[in-house]
């Protein structure tokens, strides 16, 4: 009996380059959306812990009236307050680094799309990533679109500026992180002062080290950015008693996501999803 011939790699590269790419912006579509529920929890703890703050600030600045005949009423609300805030600054910094996770995650997947043959010639074993041990194999089927129209680095390309999106408002949100956490307590032993140089968690440099956040050579964040705008003069002071219509744009800034165009998101997971003739939602 004639054995039959072993399918050639690119035979088996389509299919498993189509398996991985859905999958991948399968992925993209499920962080995005965990994205998006963090950042909105993110930002009730946000709202709450200013809340805290400005009320704290007025308990122990206003007079009572015949509350203040209550012994000890003043530093028994100022306490709880406190406690209040300790609360939301956890809180609130956990949702923080759930997010860094999340742009991790996503520039994974961004740097897997392509596929390789893995093992000896003619081997049914595929690799994803974006090398390969052999110089010769780019991992794009020599440029075959892997559906109908769109080679490997077309999607790439859209991945990369689907993540661009959202590294750059992590870097912008953990600015504003900084100045919620930083807002001082009336009780100084639990006053917070940080800075842009700080690590807000242990291993945090290395986290944003992973999402290109992080310079080696300065050993220090990049700078924010906002979309089109130079920020290259950005203050990083933080000031700990900013008032109330200061605050409540801080809190603005973080709903708006300001670094994500949420139509160009909506109309690149379209996209790719008439391309692999799938429903990315």
């Amino acid at each position: 009996m004639t054995e039959s011939p072993s399918p050639s790699p690119s035979r088996l590269w389509r299919p498993a380059a189509q398996r991985n790419l859905r999958n991948q912006w399968a992925n993209l579509s499920s962080y995005k959306h965990k994205w998006l529920t963090l950042s909105s929890s993110a930002r009730s703890h946000a709202t709450s812990l200013v809340n805290s703050s400005l009320n704290q600030r007025f308990v122990n600045a206003r007079d009572l009236g015949v509350l203040s005949d209550l012994p000890g009423i003043i530093k028994k609300a100022s306490f709880k307050l406190s406690k209040q805030q300790e609360l939301h600054r956890s809180k609130l910094l956990a949702s923080y680094r759930s997010m860094v996770a999340i742009v991790n995650q996503m520039m994974t997947i961004g740097a897997s799309m392509r596929c390789f043959p893995k093992g000896p010639d003619n081997s049914s074993m595929l690799q994803f990533s974006n090398s390969s041990v052999d110089a010769t194999d780019a991992g794009d089927g020599g440029g075959v679109p892997p559906f109908t129209f769109w080679s490997i680095s077309s999607f790439e390309k859209l991945a990369e500026e689907l993540i661009q999106m959202f590294t750059m408002e992590l870097n912008l949100k953990r600015l504003l992180v900084i100045h919620f956490i930083s807002m001082s307590s009336e009780d100084v032993q639990h006053n917070i002062e940080l800075s842009w140089m700080d690590e807000l968690y242990i291993g945090e440099f290395d986290d944003l080290r992973k999402c290109n956040l992080y310079s080696i050579e300065a050993c220090t964040p990049l700078l924010p950015k906002v979309k089109g705008r130079n920020t290259d003069k950005l203050k990083l002071h933080t000031e700990n008693r900013l008032d109330a219509d200061v605050l409540q744009v801080y809190l603005t800034t973080w709903l708006s996501d300001v670094n994500i165009d949420k139509y160009r998101l909506d109309e690149i997971f379209t996209s790719v999803g008439e391309e692999m003739n799938v429903t990315l939602v």
